[in-house]
């Protein structure tokens, strides 16, 4: 088991030094999924296809490409006692997570409850990573902690450009130290993208409420999707669709008509068209940092 200490005390620091937008590239990259109103991934579309704004301005694009990547993966497992009654759910989630992974996939455990455990490093070994599943059903949801323990071990050790988090949750967050609003901030500026399978409890509408609405925001701001599965067998073939999206990447890049690095954060939206209405998954802006004036 690896200390999280120094993961999440400096983490959010070095975070914010960090997953912000560089003056000397000049560029903003975006890695995006497309969907159609069925839920199918899209990946036959072209650069013409594609339109992008900032703050309601439309850029022009200089780079895209498509192709399929391998991935960094943490798989985060709630822990916590709100999850006592989808341990089947939880066990064929993360199963299906593990066996969907390519060769060139590496993958990271982590488990949460009041805590954040992070039990397996990125390694390439599945059977690893399958003997590392647990599930204790004790104590709160430091569902916040985790992802962004789970982001900040991605952007130091990942050897894969794509980078995603995978949370099986109720996402009733209960006792976390990190906040939404610095949570959010940090992950959407990191690109990692987070895919949520939301396990909700049919007997708390509230609660499963505060949790769908939870982990859609966090998921779509991220780039990725959330889901709520019905049961066990629906747990499993989500995730295996969620594998397939993982790994298959338009990548869009443009440099930003305003130039300007005044401290703004700068909203974006992409947007395809093709015979029919598709959904462009990828994060929702970033801050132009300023720069300290040389000494």
């Amino acid at each position: 088991m690896l200390s999280l200490s120094s993961v999440l005390a400096a983490g959010l620091v070095a975070a914010q030094e960090k997953l912000t937008f560089r003056s000397e590239i000049g560029l903003v990259i975006l890695q995006a999924t497309v969907t159609n109103d069925r839920g199918q991934q899209v990946t036959n579309l072209d650069q013409d296809s594609f339109t992008v704004y900032e703050n309601g301005d439309r850029q022009a694009l200089t780079i895209f490409k498509h192709d399929v990547v391998p991935i960094s993966l943490g798989i985060l497992i709630d822990n916590s006692r709100s999850m006592r009654t989808h341990r089947d759910e939880v066990e064929a989630a993360a199963s299906s997570a593990v066996k969907s992974a390519n060769p060139e996939d590496e993958i990271l455990l982590i488990h949460f409850a009041d805590k954040v455990s992070m039990d397996v490093a990125l390694t390439k070994e599945k059977e690893t990573i399958a003997r590392g599943f647990r599930f204790n059903a004790l104590g709160g949801t430091a569902l916040r902690d985790a992802l962004i323990a789970g982001a900040n071990y991605l952007e130091e050790h990942a050897s894969n450009d794509r980078k995603v988090l995978l949370v099986i949750t109720d996402g009733n967050d209960n006792a976390s130290d990190v906040s939404l609003d610095t949570m959010r901030d940090l992950i959407e500026k990191d690109g990692t993208s987070i895919y949520a399978v939301g396990l909700l409890d049919s007997d708390d509408p509230q609660g499963s409420s505060r949790g769908r609405e939870a982990l859609s925001a966090i998921a779509a701001q991220s780039g990725g999707v959330a889901s709520f599965p019905a049961g066990v067998f629906e747990a499993e073939a989500l995730v295996r669709d969620f594998s397939t999206r993982m790994r298959h990447r338009y990548t869009i890049g443009y440099s930003p008509d305003v130039q300007a690095l005044d401290g703004s954060y700068r909203k974006v939206k992409v947007v395809a068209k093709g015979p029919e209405r598709l959904r462009v998954n990828t994060r929702a802006g970033y801050q132009a940092k300023r720069q300290a004036p040389p000494l």
